[in-house]
């Protein structure tokens, strides 16, 4: 297994900056962030795409720092209602053509999710009451998300991407194992799981169950962690509203590696992985806010040298 990070987990340091701490903090390879949710700080989009110089001077500062690109990122919601979902799909699009002009045939993203019927915003459906959320779940993967997906898949690969890795998060159509055997099985297996931990634990799963589930579908980690607060849960419940900068009060907040489960539980995780033929990247993705980033990727990465299949 591979050490990765994900670049926005040093969002605020230039692109030179970026590279030589990921090198000297032990980092192997990297995911870059294109844009969409992601400001995109370490890639100009556009201007890689229009130029070849300007590709071939990024690919070879990585490779001066002894460094790899692992996968794209263009994490965000094509599948949002009217021309905000039209211009995340633009990048998605952008983000797949700059991918095979770097030679690179992984992308991270998530499966978006659309609005009900009519609806101005997407529609999260996670009950199956009042009667009207079936409704509006059948339609939502019938009109939308199935028909969108299956014209994505041959532009990915016509692109010469050979696994599309979602995120399975919360407030997509495709957020846990059940669900992206949905699509699937309906759109073909150029569609995986990009596993990221965190996500399930406050969503009430087993990560160590979930993967085992997953089997050869798992075509991508992520390594971020999740605490549970247990006084703000054990009132509240985990389904949380509160802003992440409001960490004393929130029922769950991602967290360092091993600041939400020890080191034990971590390699439980990666037996798991390699239980089911993942022998890939594991890239740290930092979005504790508690602690610096720097530190807290050096922390990270020191955890998975002590559990990692190396």
């Amino acid at each position: 297994m591979k050490i990765g990070m994900l670049t926005d987990s040093l969002p605020d340091l230039s692109f030179d900056a970026m590279l030589e701490s990921a090198a000297n903090l032990g980092i192997e390879c990297l995911e870059f962030a294109c844009g969409n949710w992601s400001t995109a700080p370490h890639i100009q989009l556009d201007r890689m795409l229009d130029s070849n110089d300007a590709r071939r001077e990024f690919l070879a500062r990585i490779a001066d720092h002894g460094l790899s690109i692992s996968a794209m990122n263009c994490s965000g919601n094509p599948l949002f209602p009217g021309a905000e979902g039209a211009r995340q799909h633009d990048v998605t699009i952008k983000t797949f053509r700059l991918a095979r002009l770097l030679g690179v045939d992984r992308i991270v993203m998530m499966s978006g999710l659309p609005g009900g019927p009519g609806d101005a915003n997407p529609n999260w459906i996670t009950t199956d009451w009042p009667p009207e959320c079936r409704s509006i779940l059948q339609y939502q993967w019938d009109e939308r998300i199935i028909p969108y997906w299956r014209d994505l898949v041959p532009v990915a690969r016509d692109n010469g991407i050979r696994r599309i890795c979602l995120e399975l998060h919360g407030h997509q159509a495709v957020y846990n194992p059940r669900t992206l055997e949905r699509l699937r099985n309906a759109v073909g297996d150029t569609v995986g799981a990009n596993y990221d931990p965190s996500h399930p634990l406050w969503m009430g799963a087993d990560p160590l169950a979930a993967v085992r589930a997953l089997g050869d579908a798992v075509y991508y980690v992520h390594a971020k962690d999740t605490r549970i607060e247990p006084v703000p849960a054990g009132i509240d419940g985990v389904l949380e509203t509160r802003p992440a900068t409001e960490v004393a009060a929130r029922s769950w907040n991602y967290v360092t590696l091993g600041f939400g489960h020890g080191e034990e539980w971590w390699r439980q995780f990666c037996a798991a992985l390699r239980m089911v033929g993942y022998n890939d990247v594991l890239s740290i993705e930092h979005e504790d806010s508690l602690i610096d980033p720097i530190e807290g990727v050096r922390k990270s990465v020191e955890l998975l040298r002590n559990v990692a299949y190396r």
